[in-house]
């Protein structure tokens, strides 16, 4: 599959507030640690820009990047929760952007591949205003494509409930994109729950 070149925005600001005083960004997956490993695989996937929006600095979460090809955007008001992180990423996304994925820092399973399927889907001239990837049985995850028409509605929102309302208001504008598996959806927030998806692999 061809990369494509449109931006993609990394969401890495948060706290991992239940992993009990581990960064589960820092994680290691592959040999790498999962932040590292997510800022690969979206480089991987466009020949845009692969913005990270992340905690202020200092912070480990940098050192992890260095050497990547990628713009660190330090999100002042992250303790203020995901939508913190949004306007961030999409406050300095280049002028003109038609179009821009959304990525969450903490979904180990996806990979490149997937993020080239989400992309593949897209079509700036049809009605629809976002693409999402899905779980196998269809339940909608990440990454998500929003079109430049949303990014207004976006720069408006407050508080932690990342893009539902956004998503919400475009019912029937929203095409799903099936993953494999529940590559779309599986997160990992605590320590049993990396215990147990390393076993399981």
């Amino acid at each position: 599959m061809a990369h494509h070149d449109f931006p993609i925005i990394i969401l890495a600001a948060g706290a991992s507030s239940r992993m009990r005083g581990s960064d589960k960004l820092l994680e290691q997956v592959d040999g790498l640690p999962l932040l590292a490993l997510q800022a690969r695989r979206a480089r991987a996937a466009t020949s845009g820009d692969v913005l990270i929006a992340l905690p202020p600095s200092p912070h480990p979460r940098y050192d992890v990047l260095d050497g990547l090809d990628v713009i660190a955007v330090p999100v002042a008001d992250a303790s203020e929760g995901i939508n913190a992180s949004l306007r961030a990423g999409f406050a300095a996304l280049p002028a003109q952007t038609s179009c821009a994925m959304v990525l969450l820092a903490d979904l180990p399973a996806l990979r490149t591949e997937d993020l080239l399927e989400v992309a593949q889907a897209v079509d700036l001239q049809s009605d629809l205003l976002i693409w999402r990837g899905a779980t196998s049985t269809g339940k909608p995850g990440h990454p998500i494509v929003f079109k430049a028409e949303l990014f207004a509605e976006i720069a408006r929102l407050h508080g932690d409930g990342g893009g539902h309302k956004v998503v919400e208001a475009a019912q029937g504008m929203v095409a799903l994109v099936p993953l494999k598996d529940n590559r779309a959806r599986l997160d990992l927030d605590t320590p049993e729950d990396w215990e147990r998806w390393r076993a399981a692999r």
